[in-house]
């Protein structure tokens, strides 16, 4: 399969590089996550869809931001071990990123571009913006933040 957006280069958060393309193929839930919002326990569900659907092809990757309200200041290790600590999450979790303005990160200009936002902005509203990117990576679906994990159960089963 062949898309600009498995080009693009990711930070893990435990250390190293790769690629989207490790994940070519599957379902992809992308959000940008922070541990000190209002919306954090949105973890919970992220994990719990993870875990119900990725035998079936779905990987929920996170990428940390600490753009909107300073709501995810810690470390690398400091929000792995929260994540892991208060929610369990097993997904892949990614370096901390800026999804907005110069320094928005490649991954989240190419969704942004592929998926406007109400009215047609660009623009990452808050913490738990989520995309879901089909298998083929042709459709790209954006989800406000205060829409949860298990709001997108039909459309990730319709997806799969």
């Amino acid at each position: 399969m062949s898309s600009p957006l498995y080009d693009l280069e990711v930070d893990r958060l435990a250390g190293g590089t790769t690629t989207l393309g490790e994940y070519a193929g599957k379902l992809l839930l992308i959000v940008n996550t922070a541990s000190q919002c209002g919306l954090t326990p949105h973890y919970a569900g992220l994990e719990k869809l993870y875990q119900t659907y990725k035998d079936r092809g779905l990987v929920v990757l996170g990428f940390p931001c600490n753009q909107f309200g300073a709501q995810e200041p810690g470390s690398a290790e400091e929000i792995g071990a929260f994540c892991t600590r208060n929610y369990g999450v097993s997904f892949p979790m990614f370096a901390k990123i800026e999804v907005n303005g110069d320094g928005a990160h490649p991954l989240y200009k190419y969704l942004k571009q592929h998926a406007k936002g109400i009215l047609g902005t660009e623009a990452i509203k808050w913490n738990f913006t989520k995309f879901l990117v089909s298998r083929d990576s042709e459709r790209i679906e954006r989800y406000a933040p205060t829409t949860t994990p298990e709001e997108l159960v039909k459309e990730i089963e319709g997806m799969l």
